[in-house]
């Protein structure tokens, strides 16, 4: 039984992982890899962040993805040799196609020994707009918002990337992420209004630590490579989300107005979500991987708050 343990121990101390983009969601993966004895090496851009995982007890280094070489010198680039890679970086504000993504693909074309597989976390919203209809991986990419764009533009950069050097890779689609520290509690007390309930679309959304559990298994286990829809496969309208939110918190229920009227009142962020109604399934997650779901669903997510 000592051997054993000694072997799983080396063996996950040889493997090499490799975040990029350490923030919200990195960090959880890094924690809970930290729990596997995995110690990630985490790519960030700025100081304060490089310093907040520093003292975390991880490995941080600070670059800039905006730039084509990365700011990294030969050491740091080693790094990604035969490595894993989470990558988890938003593209760039303005743009229709993922700059920054480029920039990596740029990097990782000059080692001599690719990644043995790389995680992306993309978006559903590189579906746009069905209608309302259930969806599943095979539905056609029509992104609306240039953010949804970009996001494509990383999908087909990565892809071709990885199939070019032999590489796997797993694409998350992910909705809206949510979790106790990350609710819209500032837009409830606001006084905002939110679209009427009749008037209001689908919605998909995922707890933040069951995303990062998916992402995890994905990195340290032998997972069917592919594009997985990342989300608790029990969608609602954006109108019950802000209100199970409000009463979750014991907060004032938002007013409610109907989409004419949102078309005047809103900013446009909040409309170009309105804009998409779609339900996703996620029968293939379930069917490929291990990980079930800690909050299978809004309310399951809400009820310790």
């Amino acid at each position: 039984m000592s051997g054993l343990f000694i072997w799983v121990r080396i063996t996950s101390m040889m493997k090499k992982i490799n975040i990029i983009g350490c923030g919200y969601i990195g960090k959880k993966i890094a924690q809970l890899l930290k729990a596997q004895n995995l110690n990630p090496a985490c790519f960030v851009n700025s100081e304060k962040s490089k310093n907040k995982l520093s003292s975390m007890g991880f490995q941080a280094m600070q670059f800039d993805l905006d730039k084509n070489d990365l700011e990294l010198d030969e050491k740091n680039k080693a790094l990604f040799k035969n490595s894993t890679i989470a990558y988890l970086a938003p593209p760039q504000r303005e743009g229709i196609a993922d700059n920054r993504m480029a920039h990596v693909v740029s990097m990782l074309e000059t080692l001599n020994s690719p990644p043995s597989k790389i995680i992306l976390i993309s978006t559903t919203g590189v579906y746009g707009d069905c209608k309302g209809e259930w969806i599943d991986e095979q539905q056609a990419t029509v992104p609306q918002a240039d953010r949804a764009h970009r996001r494509l533009s990383a999908e087909i950069q990565l892809i071709k990337y990885c199939e070019k050097v032999h590489s796997q890779y797993v694409v998350f689609r992910v909705p809206g992420i949510y979790a106790a520290d990350k609710l819209p509690v500032k837009r409830i007390t606001s006084g905002e209004p939110i679209v009427s309930a009749q008037d209001s679309g689908f919605t998909n959304r995922i707890h933040a630590d069951d995303l990062s559990a998916f992402c995890v298994e994905a990195l340290v286990e032998e997972v069917m490579p592919g594009i997985y829809n990342c989300c608790d496969g029990h969608p609602s309208t954006m109108n019950d989300y802000f209100m199970k939110v409000a009463d979750a918190m014991k907060l004032p229920r938002p007013k409610e107005i109907s989409l004419q009227q949102a078309q005047q009142e809103l900013s446009s962020g909040m409309l170009s979500y309105l804009a998409e109604s779609k339900r996703i399934s996620n029968k293939k997650l379930l069917n490929n991987f291990k990980t079930r779901f800690k909050y299978p669903d809004l309310d399951a997510g809400l009820k310790l708050l």
